[in-house]
């Protein structure tokens, strides 16, 4: 790393870790630069993206590594507002769902391999088990981060709407949805709005989550070093005053919390994942 990239770099972890809590800077690029940038953005403006920008996310997304080129995945492209307002109150009223010019819906589907067994008479012994579905969620994660990863080199903002898992049988109805498909979470793509182009949100320290040849669960003090810092974090950008510890508990901490998930397994098993 030459001496004219170092400011940046140091910069660009800092944010993302907390001043002090940054780990050294290593080789960088503009890539990496574009990485540590992340941020989640709740608010868009109308205005469309250049004509094509659907496409080449999409491009990117199939660019995506697929576990033995299976590619079971797929996207619907969301527009009728009607649907959107809809797909917004099962997400708890994300009102940027309906902002926002591009919003997508990422689906673990083993339905189209399913119709290609079919068509050539073939049965697939291990499409009923769990593993057949965690492929495809995986797949449907790995393509829209590269989806997400190309806006953002595009100068468009995202958001991930996991909260759309909270009925998945009612998205499934909304968007005719085959058996062996079931959405796995929304994206919301657009140029943010003045005032909501949002913060870099710091994380915990890599301590926390990269190990040396074993895992090392002794991470009480990583944790009580990055409580105070999401706890400022939110302060500043006006969400409920919490450490990270106290989001944990409170996400986790009751059934409540789950909207609806707690009965995910076997709403996906109605939408044709056996789980076995």
């Amino acid at each position: 790393m030459d001496g004219t990239q170092m400011p940046a770099a140091a910069a660009a972890l800092a944010a993302r870790y907390g001043a002090g809590a940054e780990p050294k800077a290593g080789p960088w690029n503009e890539t990496l630069a574009l990485l540590l940038s992340h941020r989640s953005v709740r608010g868009f403006r109308p205005d469309a993206p250049p004509a094509g920008t659907l496409e080449a996310l999409i491009a990117a997304a199939q660019s995506a590594a697929t576990s033995s080129n299976l590619q079971t995945w797929s996207a619907v492209s969301v527009n009728d507002p009607a649907t959107r307002r809809e797909l917004a109150t099962i997400a708890g009223n994300q009102k940027h769902i309906e902002q926002c010019p591009i919003f997508l819906v990422f689906l673990a589907d083993v339905s189209r391999n399913g119709r290609l067994a079919a068509e050539a008479g073939a049965e697939l012994a291990g499409m009923p088990y769990l593993e057949s579905f965690l492929v495809a969620a995986i797949d449907a994660a790995l393509a829209a981060q590269n989806a997400v990863v190309a806006a953002e080199s595009l100068g468009l903002s995202t958001v991930y709407i996991g909260a759309l898992r909270n009925d998945v049988t009612r998205v499934a109805e909304l968007l005719r949805l085959p058996p062996g498909a079931a959405p796995v979470f929304g994206l919301c793509v657009g140029y943010p709005l003045p005032g909501r182009e949002g913060e870099v949100k710091p994380r915990l320290p890599q301590a926390a989550v990269l190990h040396h040849e074993a895992y090392d669960a002794d991470d009480a003090a990583h944790r009580a070093a990055y409580d105070p810092r999401m706890a400022e974090f939110s302060r500043r950008n006006e969400m409920a005053d919490q450490t990270w510890s106290q989001r944990v508990i409170a996400r986790l901490g009751t059934m409540k919390a789950l909207s609806g998930r707690d009965r995910l397994k076997e709403k996906l098993v109605a939408l044709g994942f056996p789980l076995r």
